[in-house]
């Protein structure tokens, strides 16, 4: 086994400490695109993942541990779909195993029996392509992962700042033409002692400028030394994060950048992200910032972006580099005759001023192959990967670029599925 391989075969050493009792589970697959896609969606789930180029390779790697899961896919070569779960046996496993494939149901019958034989534990067969909500649900229902976020609890964001529970996670973004990871988007998340995982809605209504402000300044500094980590092994990706035009306004933005940045030469810089309905009656303000940032390697992205754009047709330039387009617009455009259109427009408006269009809140396959026919460049969304922390981001990354050299990663992704290796 090569040491890429081999390094595959292991998750990273900082997130198994971080995280020693998260649940595992083995990917089999060809397809680097499914491979990838499953990937990101346990990860995000709070799942560790070991990714298998084939059955071969799966057989032939030593078990340091056992998954609480295995998704295995059912090509060609039935018998090695059946090899793989024979090896599963004999080495303990009483987990779940979870088939994948293309292939007709009489089939997959045969090799679920098998499976059932051997007193295996097999699910329903998830039949390729599936959304990933397919993949959320065999997660609820095994209870495997994070689970739903608590919903009715409160605290203040100043509690949080105060405690350090606050973290920031991060969620691919990707480059929808070329198929690869082209950046990321870091959230805030309060992980609190008694009531777990906590989104915005718990923290940030009714928050006080102090604690939004002090947010902000550590989203901008943790987005740099994130950069920084990233590219000690070679990854240099684009991290967004969201901060309120008033603090845009004091926040040292250019001092932070020159003590924390990267030192590489090739640092791709950082994107701020304002809301459409903060900055829209704003632009000479934004146009100074964004001025102001350039020497610094900063841009401005505008979030939520839609619903103003008649306003803006007329004007000769904007200073932001990417239009991300309001999620209300981006649900359902691949059948609704109403956001499909909309969506096109606001696509051509960002690339006449020069700037990148971005789908977020991509859920399913279908919206995300609409707005690559209207020419949209990036997108986000679960259909790619749910924010994650920091570490298990690092971890996954990491793992892509181990396995790179191994010959036997070097599988061609589906056109219509999206790859994950850095762009």
């Amino acid at each position: 086994m090569s040491s890429a391989t081999a390094a595959a075969a292991k998750p990273d050493a900082a997130a198994a400490t971080s995280e020693r009792r998260s649940a595992l589970a083995f990917i089999i697959d060809e397809e680097s695109s499914i491979r990838q896609f499953v990937s990101l969606i346990l990860q995000g789930s709070g799942v560790d993942t070991i990714e298998f180029v084939d059955g071969a390779s799966f057989r032939s790697t030593p078990i340091a541990r056992l998954p609480d899961m295995v998704f295995l896919n059912v090509n060609l070569e039935v018998q090695d779909a059946v090899a793989s779960i024979e090896t599963l046996t004999k080495a303990g496993f009483t987990g779940t195993v979870q088939l994948m494939s293309s292939r007709g149901s009489a089939v997959l019958d045969n090799v679920k029996q098998a499976g059932e034989q051997m007193k295996l534990p097999m699910l329903p067969v998830l039949k390729k392509p599936f959304e990933t909500s397919a993949i959320q649900k065999v997660l609820s229902e095994l209870k495997l992962g994070h689970g739903p976020a608590p919903s009715g609890v409160k605290i203040t964001l100043a509690e949080a700042l105060q405690n350090n529970w606050v973290e920031f996670w991060y969620q691919p973004k990707i480059d929808l033409r070329r198929k690869q990871l082209a950046g990321a988007e870091a959230f805030a998340r309060v992980c609190h002692p008694e009531h777990g995982v906590l989104l915005p809605g718990s923290f940030m209504p009714g928050a006080d400028d102090a604690s939004v402000h002090t947010l902000a300044e550590r989203a901008l500094v943790s987005a740099l030394k994130s950069g920084l980590n990233l590219s000690r092994f070679g990854v240099n990706l684009r991290i967004a994060i969201n901060v309120p035009v008033k603090c845009l306004v004091t926040l040292p933005v250019d001092k932070i950048v020159r003590e924390h940045r990267p030192s590489v030469d090739d640092w791709p810089g950082l994107m701020i992200d304002v809301s459409e309905a903060q900055i829209i009656t704003e632009l000479k303000l934004a146009n100074d910032l964004s001025k102001k940032f350039a020497e610094h390697h900063v841009r401005l992205a505008i979030d939520d972006f839609g619903k103003g754009h008649a306003s803006l047709t007329k004007l000769k330039e904007l200073p932001f580099a990417e239009m991300k387009l309001d999620r209300s617009f981006v649900v359902g455009c691949g059948t609704d005759k109403i956001h499909a259109p909309i969506c096109k427009t606001v696509i051509d408006l960002a690339h006449s001023f020069g700037a990148l269009a971005v789908g977020i809140g991509l859920e399913k396959a279908s919206d995300a192959s609409a707005l690559v026919s209207m020419g949209c460049d990036l997108g986000q969304g679960f259909l790619f990967g749910q924010p994650m922390p920091e570490v298990r981001f690092t971890a996954l990354l990491k793992q892509r670029v181990m396995v790179r050299p191994a010959a036997a990663t070097h599988t061609v992704a589906p056109a219509a599925a999206p790859t994950l290796q850095p762009a």
